[in-house]
């Protein structure tokens, strides 16, 4: 993937607007269409079961913009066809470990971080920043992606869909990470790319930025309610350097 290939924001970042001074001391990062395009190898595991259960295949931007809630929501959408949609309660549970087979194989044919996305986490630990990585993913397919993309030692602890008894949009995983740093909400940073990301952090009580080239279920990241829209996580980390 080339730098071209990622859209730039249409709108300027927008100045940091807090009650306390912004002083960062860790960063909380998302996976999928933050740190890593996953699209097209979810896609594929996905169309390999919709084929396996008899059913029509997806294009990739449909089941893209399924994607952002975790692999049984995508299911459930690829399943129904809608964003909302139930499907039959015996047709989930046989698709889902399909989907989890499939998903397996196809984990990181075409899956790779961003442009932007290695300079960016070089930058922060140049500049001290404890870094987390917080996804709904499962930790079965979270950690074998972070070891082959060659993300995995840049992350103090990685905090899946499953490590919790709740995961984003609920704060819960952001709460803990603060806890693991010994930090106060304040001084933490999500970058995400997803209302899910935003609304996590604004309920736990940190900052958040988000880059325009994720997911979102489809929608315009400028909808979210967010702090500042960066170009990139490198364009995240000057500003975070700047700021603190």
């Amino acid at each position: 993937m080339n730098e071209t290939s990622v859209p730039k924001p249409k709108i300027d970042v927008p100045a940091i607007e807090t009650n306390v001074p912004f002083f960062v001391k860790a960063v909380m990062i998302d996976l999928d269409g933050t740190l890593l395009d996953t699209a097209s190898d979810l896609a594929t595991a996905a169309n390999m079961t919709l084929r396996e259960l008899g059913r029509a295949e997806l294009s990739l931007e449909t089941i893209r913009s399924y994607i952002g809630k975790g692999i049984q929501k995508l299911v459930k959408r690829s399943l129904t066809g809608s964003l909302n949609g139930e499907p039959d309660a015996e047709l989930f549970d046989r698709a889902m470990p399909i989907y989890e087979r499939n998903y397996a194989k196809t984990l990181c044919v075409s899956t790779q971080p961003y442009p932007g996305v290695l300079e960016g986490l070089n930058a922060l630990r140049d500049g001290g920043f404890r870094l987390a990585c917080v996804t709904n993913k499962a930790e079965a397919f979270t950690l074998p992606l972070l070891r082959a993309t060659k993300l995995l030692d840049f992350f103090e602890i990685v905090l899946s869909g499953d490590s919790l008894p709740r995961k984003k949009p609920d704060p819960m995983p952001l709460l803990h990470a603060c806890e693991y740093f010994t930090i106060h909400p304040n001084e933490m940073v999500l970058i995400g790319d997803s209302l899910n990301d935003a609304q996590a952090a604004r309920a736990a009580g940190c900052h958040v930025f988000c880059v325009p080239y994720g997911y979102n279920e489809g929608r315009d990241v400028r909808e979210l309610d967010c702090d500042a829209i960066v170009p990139s996580l490198y364009g995240a980390a000057k500003l975070i350097r700047n700021l603190s």
